[in-house]
């Protein structure tokens, strides 16, 4: 548990005093974030606030992860994690480093250019693809010394679900899909001061929980497996997920102090694409792949909005919504960006308090 305070701490204060400096350097660089001319009216003001805030919270978060497991070799009572670095750790910190990485050059484009087109959808895919592909061989192919893997071949709600056992390459497949969805599904959610952010920082929250309870009631744990009334969680390196979900965190809400409305930086594609990327990650690591759909529950309510979007103008020419997604109907409807970050924020929440509830609902059955 200190391991992980530590790596809270230090992310947080990396972020809080790290992200001025990250403003003043991309302000310096020129590095200003172009809008939409066909957005909403209000957000013609934002123009030229610095962007790719997202390298500020994500470097922040890999020194944490150094910070805490400095602590945790301190630690012999909790030298029942692995030695670092661990496959877990560099699966998930590898899809937020990378996969922000595929936002920074879309941002570079979008700042280099002078427009908001950025990265081609195609190549934006394309670098997802690459990604998601290359870590997710890591997760499904490089066992730890007990045979676990970061990622399983079953397909799982709460835990694995016996019947659905994909194998290797399905799972493969599954993993990019999960980081593809969840990544474009924060992306989307991106586009109000502070929103994407704070949805980020209670998802994140979730999993640090997740990864913690599943730490504490470990197969991997001798002692607490020995007692066969005891339910436990078959996954790797549950204590690796947590310290790094909870340092994510953190530096979210550093980096959140100057996100929010007036936002004085944006985390652009950069730091969008990254959070999306980690949390498909922690969702696949933590073996709550369908449940990632009712924790993040507002990116998936965010992007089936554009997709309903895009099938009802196709089809019959009309559309559902003022505009997509889904925050920029309400900007229309008149609702002030505060109100409906501060809406959706309560929207996220009560979808991480759901999915919390169904974990442990399920840990209490399994013990019962």
């Amino acid at each position: 548990m200190r391991a992980v305070i530590v790596a809270v701490a230090v992310a947080f204060i990396i972020s809080l005093f790290g992200t001025p400096l990250a403003i003043r350097v991309f302000a310096a660089l020129k590095a200003g974030q172009p809008i939409r001319s066909l957005g909403p009216a209000s957000h013609q003001g934002k123009k030229g606030t610095p962007t790719m805030g997202g390298v500020a919270f994500i470097l922040a978060t890999v020194l944490a992860y150094v910070a805490g497991h400095i602590a945790l070799t301190t630690l012999p009572s909790e030298q029942i994690a692995q030695v670092p670095p661990t496959m877990t750790a560099l699966v998930l910190l590898g899809l937020f480093v990378f996969c922000g990485a595929v936002g920074f050059l879309d941002d570079f484009i979008k700042v280099r250019k002078r427009n908001s087109a950025g990265l081609s959808a195609k190549g934006k895919l394309i670098g997802q693809l690459l990604v998601g592909g290359g870590l997710g061989v890591a997760a499904l192919y490089v066992p730890s010394t007990n045979g676990q893997t970061v990622a399983s071949e079953h397909i799982s709600f709460i835990r694995d679900i016996s019947f659905l056992d994909v194998g290797k390459v399905g799972s493969v497949i599954v993993f990019v899909f999960v980081i593809m969805s969840m990544s474009n599904g924060v992306n989307l959610t991106d586009g109000l001061d502070g929103l994407a952010t704070g949805a980020s920082i209670l998802v994140l929250s979730a999993y640090a929980l997740i990864g913690f309870w599943q730490y504490r009631h470990w197969c991997g744990d001798p002692t607490y497996a020995a007692n066969p009334d005891n339910y436990c969680y078959q996954v790797r390196d549950p204590l690796e997920v947590a310290l790094i979900a909870a340092a994510a965190a953190g530096a979210c809400v550093g980096f959140l102090w100057w996100n929010t409305s007036p936002a004085r930086i944006f985390m652009g594609d950069t730091g969008a694409l990254g959070l999306g990327g980690l949390i498909g990650g922690l969702a696949m690591a933590t073996r709550t792949t369908l449940l990632s759909i009712i924790i993040g529950g507002l990116f998936v309510i965010i992007t089936m909005s554009v997709v309903i979007q895009i099938i009802s103008f196709k089809t019959t020419g009309k559309r559902v919504f003022r505009m997509s997604p889904l925050q920029h109907h309400f900007e229309l409807a008149g609702w002030s960006e505060v109100n409906i970050v501060v809406r959706f924020w309560i929207v996220a929440g009560i979808c991480v308090a759901i999915g919390l509830g169904l974990f442990y609902s399920d840990f209490l059955a399994a013990m019962g």
